[in-house]
């Protein structure tokens, strides 16, 4: 089989399920693990280098009402790899080329590739993503082993967190303009034993005020923008300390443990657990700026 990854997260599950030697074309956001980054880049972004956070939501939000798209179809690759299989999604524009755009680019050149599209906004929608992946792909026994594997940690923070206090958790998905979290991540607070201030679980992000922000009256805050790794994430959270004098502002790595709805989400749960009720050790892939 000669499969096409259009996101990421579909990229890392098809190499967790060992189907990596598989995949023949990626997206130029596909970075992990690191051999995937060895594959054909077929999808591109639209959007300039080097904008603010301010400059890349004027310029999204340009585009979208505008009806352009934010990423670059190599048609050309998509044909000379000959793709038995196209795994992309239908979740967010944002965050990949719209599965429209591939209908019609593997119409237009002929293709004849099945389309598969990923669309979780759980996380028990991120592992029944996993399954069908592997069902899509001959990989049934890997994708149940590793969904058995992701669980049986949920259920491991699930354990470490009953019976304590929940603390009041502000996620921060983008810093400016300021935006509570959607999708899986409000979920992933709970489970990590907080409580989301705002945010609703299965729904899309969405724009907030600094006044909405500050009068959630968060215990703690974690600065999650998506597309930015911890680095990034901390630089961004420092900006916004001011806000939140007496409060403590962690980052974490947005991109590769929460945006993205693959294995890793699972880490950012691990993460999330390790800032709200810490047992020592500083959490793994986490910062207090």
């Amino acid at each position: 089989m000669r499969i096409v990854s259009l996101i990421p997260s579909a990229t890392e599950i098809l190499f967790a399920l060992g189907a990596g030697d598989d995949v023949v074309g990626v997206t130029f956001e596909c970075d992990h693990p690191a051999e995937a980054r060895e594959r054909r880049v077929v999808s591109t972004s639209a959007m300039p280098e080097g904008l603010t956070p301010r400059g890349i939501d004027d310029f999204v939000g340009a585009a979208l009402a505008a009806g352009e798209d934010l990423y670059r179809l190599d048609s050309g690759a998509l044909a000379e790899l000959d793709a038995d299989l196209v795994v992309t999604q239908d979740l967010c524009a944002v965050c990949a080329v719209d599965v429209g755009t591939v209908d019609d680019a593997l119409s237009y050149l002929g293709c004849r590739a099945d389309v598969a599209t990923i669309d979780p906004h759980t996380l028990d929608d991120v592992l029944a993503s996993v399954r069908e992946v592997g069902r899509l792909t001959g990989r049934e026994e890997a994708a149940t082993t590793l969904v058995a594997s992701l669980e049986a940690r949920l259920q491991a923070v699930a354990d470490r967190v009953a019976g304590r206090a929940r603390p009041r958790v502000l996620v921060l998905e983008w810093t400016d303009p300021p935006f509570a979290p959607g999708h899986w991540i409000p979920e992933m607070v709970v489970r990590a034993g907080g409580e989301p201030t705002l945010g609703v679980a299965g729904t899309r992000s969405s724009r907030i005020t600094w006044d909405d922000a500050v009068g959630s009256r968060p215990d703690v805050v974690v600065c999650a923008p998506c597309g930015f790794g911890l680095d990034g994430s901390a630089a961004l959270a420092a900006d916004v300390r001011h806000r939140f004098p007496d409060v403590p502002v962690w980052a974490v790595d947005a991109d590769g443990h929460f945006a993205r709805p693959g294995p890793r989400l699972v880490d950012g749960v691990e993460a999330l657990a390790g800032i709200l009720h810490p047992d020592g050790d500083e959490p793994r892939a986490a910062r207090r700026v």
